[in-house]
């Protein structure tokens, strides 16, 4: 397969892109973060958005979705990264309508599925429990008792956990943490007795929650697949996530980059415009060719996953997972070295917060670390290679 968007998807990511830069540029993102609006995105853009068709991007065409994939996906959250676009998209779109779009029960999908796809709904991942992204470290207990299960532990970094109607919460019925056996993931209302939840502004001006489960009851309908057997959808769905944050990661990368030679285009120093200084043009086909090379990464990457194309690697090991573990960890890098690079080529208006480029900065750091950093991934990918 070429490594090549078709037409098709250059129509949705253009689509994407443009419906963005109108509705919700860095601009209304400013706005956000000024006013500390208590909900953290605009929930009229979010109705939009499902109109448009985004929200059912991964959802199964009989549940009233589009019934695309990984690459679709991603390019509308390159879109998302090139406009900083605030809307629970990850959350609610990709991992929650993917954990039940593989393996919710029917009455699950019938539930939710269609409510993600029309903006109905927003709902949120609880997986971790400490400040690194650690998957298998699960001390959430779910308790079996007469009718269900009872929930208790905490986790941060909720993003959107704030305001989702519905958590998806990885909880630990057997075992002992870090295990990867005996994990499940239930379905919570957020306005269950029992949970917690205290809202949390990160430093990219979107939003996250810790939150907090004392003896929270669960019905036995609440569980996502079979009971303590959730590591393998976990994973599926934890991929789906990552490919999808170096999607955005990309579109930043790539905005920063535009943003930047345009500056270098028309800034002068010394009665030169800027641009023509050799040193600085070395630095900018090296970004170039860093951003080119990642957007392969990350497109293959999808592909893959779209092909269903987990072939063993004659370790026991998966080729698309480790695949995308690579793609998040050079994309995490592609960006940090393009928002660090344009901020210094801007010079002294590049540090100013009335200036937009520390906004691609913050976000930056914070995707970077959603769902596992650079490090992390840098492992994952040499462990499932069999290194």
């Amino acid at each position: 397969m070429a490594i090549a968007l078709n037409q098709e998807q250059e129509m949705l990511r253009d689509s994407a892109m443009v419906f963005l830069r109108e509705n919700a540029p860095v601009s209304q993102l400013r706005k956000l973060r000024d006013s500390r609006d208590e909900t953290g995105f605009s929930r009229e853009l979010w109705q939009s958005f499902a109109d448009m068709g985004f929200t059912g991007v991964l959802i199964p065409e009989a549940y009233g979705g589009l019934g695309l994939g990984q690459v679709e996906a991603g390019v509308i959250m390159e879109a998302i990264g090139r406009n900083l676009g605030a809307v629970p998209f990850l959350s609610t779109a990709v991992l929650s309508a993917s954990v039940l779009a593989r393996q919710g029960s029917e009455e699950q999908r019938q539930k939710y599925l269609p409510a993600i796809a029309d903006g109905k709904i927003v709902m949120a991942l609880a997986l971790d429990e400490s400040s690194k992204h650690r998957p298998e470290r699960q001390s959430l207990r779910a308790t079996p008792n007469g009718h269900g299960f009872r929930l208790n532990g905490a986790k941060t970094f909720v993003v959107d956990g704030h305001v989702a109607d519905t958590l998806v919460v990885a909880a630990r019925i057997a075992g002992n943490e870090g295990d990867r056996d005996g994990i499940s993931l239930f379905l919570v209302d957020r306005s269950s007795p029992g949970v917690q939840v205290e809202r949390t502004i990160m430093v990219d001006a979107h939003n996250a929650a810790r939150i907090s489960f004392s003896d929270v009851e669960v019905e036995a309908g609440a569980l996502i697949g079979a009971s303590g057997e959730g590591w393998p959808l976990l994973e599926a769905t934890l991929d789906a996530g990552r490919i999808a944050l170096a999607s955005e990661l990309l579109g930043m990368a790539d905005e920063v980059f535009t943003r930047t030679l345009d500056y270098l285009k028309e800034r002068k120093q010394f009665g030169k415009i800027i641009g023509e200084f050799q040193a600085l043009q070395h630095r900018a086909a090296h970004l170039y060719t860093e951003i080119e090379i990642t957007r392969a990464l990350v497109l293959r990457s999808q592909q893959m996953l779209d092909e269903g194309n987990r072939k063993d690697n004659g370790k026991g090991n998966d080729v698309a997972s480790a695949m995308v573990s690579a793609a998040k960890a050079r994309a995490g890098a592609t960006a940090a070295l393009a928002v660090q690079e344009g901020v210094q080529m801007h010079g002294g208006i590049g540090m100013t917060d009335e200036f937009e480029i520390g906004f691609f900065m913050k976000r930056q750091r914070v995707a970077q670390e959603l769902l596992g950093d650079t490090n992390y991934h840098a492992d994952r990918w040499a462990r499932l290679s069999a290194y």
